[in-house]
């Protein structure tokens, strides 16, 4: 995505500008501006950049991750509202690296490793 290129006005213009956008706003908008000072109030601040969107180490967001594994599962048709929710509050918990969804996801392997080893699966 290209940054939008900085044009700069002369201190006349841009007094011009700001009056004009100042004229055009609406009473309740200016009052705020009139609360901190016409003088003050900078309209042609450089807006900052938004918040990084948190992905983990396979450069996926929590929802991508969350979304990719209801779609594998073989029931992806018949899960409900809180499995959904549950898939997705692990994905954001394991991102933040969150003692509690470490402990759930440590919990699961260990767990589905030892049905391995008896020879079990956790639908029987």
């Amino acid at each position: 995505m290209a940054k939008a290129e900085v044009v700069r006005l002369s201190p006349e213009e841009e007094l011009e500008q700001k009056q004009a956008i100042y004229d055009k706003m609406s009473p309740r908008r200016r009052k705020w501006i009139d609360k901190i000072g016409f003088d003050k109030w900078d309209p042609f601040q450089i807006p900052k950049d938004p918040i990084d969107i948190r992905k983990d180490i396979t450069n996926r967001t929590p929802q991508e991750l969350a979304t990719a594994f209801l779609r594998s599962r073989q029931d992806h048709e018949t899960y409900g509202e809180q499995y959904a929710s549950g898939a997705l509050e692990m994905a954001v918990g394991l991102l933040r690296r969150d003692p509690r969804y470490l402990g759930m996801f440590y919990y699961s392997h260990w767990y589905q490793a030892l049905l391995d080893k008896e020879g079990k699966t956790y639908d029987d």
